[in-house]
């Protein structure tokens, strides 16, 4: 239960940093929601690139390899809705 704490917490720090690294426009959803849900996908993703590439650590690596993946994954979100707006 603890493990699944630490991983909402990460993915809310994730988010927020992603988010202020990346602000969107008023067409993006930009609640806490969101920006915890953007944070677990990231921290997912980032998990994923990081294993790939053999990359371990403690809690500062866990959050700047989860924003890296948040940012990835804002990108992604933008770069999607963009093309479904044209």
């Amino acid at each position: 239960m603890s493990n699944i704490i630490w991983f909402l917490l990460i993915g809310l720090v994730a988010g927020a940093l992603a988010k202020a690294i990346m602000p969107g426009t008023s067409k993006e959803p930009s609640g806490w929601i969101m920006t915890i849900v953007l944070g677990i996908v990231g921290a997912v993703v980032g998990g994923l690139i990081a294993g790939a590439l053999g990359i371990g650590g403690g809690l500062v690596t866990q959050i700047i390899v989860a924003t890296v993946g948040a940012i990835l994954v804002i990108a992604l979100m933008r770069l999607l809705s963009g093309r479904r707006a044209a």
